[in-house]
């Protein structure tokens, strides 16, 4: 009786065997930066639909790049035109998110806190997309869009102390510092789990619309998390419900260590994932102040108009370190923050308004030292409050507040028998 064999074929003669392809990241530690992966189109260089378009028109430009800024010009149909004094104030939020990065940064270093992750190379797209959305739009942000808040005018102490776990934490020292929450600026509390942030927000929109209301969600992921079932979750419903959402796949170039390689950048764009869903989709410079705005508010008006969702891939890099736990000098070549050909955000929306007659130097060293001034002495009085490494800090009592409206009995029992 003859029993079936495991053993392989052999491979015939001149037959290659089967191998995997392994994404490698161009440049390594202690080389120079690699951008050849990547292919800058011109600035101005693509068609804006009009927001009524099918879903299939938008297509083409998952694999296009908008630009406005062109050096210092403002060019192409998605130039959205904005105000100089608009743009002063764009400018200055991206300024004081960078100058309250570079504080709580330094904060954790000294021992005062336990976690920091900052957005340097990113701020433009947490202001410029605040400034696109309505303030009553929901937003379900991932860990590096404190530029959201900022722009909300949401006040610097509370951001502080919130890292810090005092005693004026509006958190009450539940969440790990940087995941903030604020329910009067409409921003949902930030999650350690990644991913979950896009079908919450698809959820949160369906039920806008199911109630009439007007307000759309908005929702951010890196690149990494494209990966997680959240993602195809969230993308499904979008598209069969026609949910009225922005949905932001923020690729700065690295997830924790891996490149956007590993995520499935290198054979396809990320916006390009929405195609297979049938949802509207745009490329934008993530570094571009107007260009992020441009592609915001013409998603925004889609879905406010009842449209449907759009996917906008932000096409940034991730300067600093992932977290004050990372050290990228590891993974990366040195130069590679120096050297990234779509440049510094702020520097170029501050170039842009020189070139507009709208701004000077003088006036951009000004305000950023006001900035860093205003952050030093916010982050004082927040110490003043209490450090995570010092105390004072909540009492382990209120673990047991603010889930129910009214304590039930066997909550009670158990806070007496903490003995608090």
């Amino acid at each position: 009786m003859e029993t079936a064999s495991n053993s392989p074929e052999p491979i015939a003669p001149g037959e290659p065997p089967l191998h995997l392809h392994i994404p490698e990241h161009h440049g390594k530690p202690g080389q120079h930066a690699d951008f050849s992966y990547f292919r800058l189109p011109p600035a101005g260089g693509f068609e804006r639909p009009d927001i009524d378009v099918p879903a299939r028109d938008t297509h083409p430009l998952a694999n296009a790049l908008i630009r406005v800024l062109d050096d210092d010009r403002a060019v192409g149909e998605w130039d959205p035109k904005l105000d100089p004094e608009f743009l002063r104030r764009g400018l200055r939020a991206m300024l004081l998110t960078r100058a309250y990065d570079d504080r709580m940064y330094r904060a954790q270093r000294q021992g005062k806190t336990s976690f920091y992750m900052k957005c340097t190379g990113e701020e433009a797209i947490g202001v410029a997309q605040a400034m696109a959305l309505d303030p009553d739009d929901m937003l379900f942000p991932t860990y590096r869009q404190q530029g959201l808040l900022i722009t909300r005018g949401y006040p610097l102490l509370d951001m502080m102390c919130q890292c810090y776990s005092n005693k004026r934490d509006p958190l009450k020292g539940r969440q790990l510092p940087v995941l903030y929450s604020s329910r009067e600026k409409s921003f949902f509390s930030l999650s350690g789990n990644l991913g979950t942030q896009f079908p919450q927000a698809v959820g949160w929109a369906m039920a806008s619309a199911y109630k009439g209301e007007r307000n759309i969600a908005a929702g951010w992921i890196g690149e990494g998390s494209t990966a997680e079932p959240d993602f195809h979750h969230a993308l499904t419903f979008a598209a069969v419900y026609r949910a009225p959402v922005v949905l932001n796949v923020v690729n700065n170039q690295w997830a924790i260590s891996s490149h956007q390689e590993v995520a499935g950048g290198e054979e396809a764009t990320f916006a390009a994932r929405a195609v297979g869903f049938g949802l509207a989709c745009l490329r934008v410079d993530g570094n571009d102040f107007l260009a992020v705005y441009a592609a915001t508010k013409w998603a925004a008006d889609r879905a406010r108009a009842n449209h449907g969702a759009t996917l906008i891939e932000l096409f940034t890099y991730r300067a600093g370190s992932h977290s004050t736990s990372d050290d990228p000098t590891r993974y990366r070549p040195e130069d590679e923050p120096r050297t990234w050909p779509l440049g510094d955000p702020i520097e170029r929306l501050s170039t842009h308004l020189i070139a507009l007659g709208e701004w000077s130097s003088e006036r951009h060293l000004a305000l950023d030292e006001e900035l860093t001034t205003l952050v030093r002495d916010t982050n004082r009085e927040a110490e003043s409050y209490g450090t995570l490494d010092q105390g004072p800090n909540y009492s382990a009592a209120t673990m047991f507040e603010d889930v129910y409206k009214e304590m039930p009995w066997h909550l009670r029992r158990q806070r007496q028998e903490l003995g608090a």
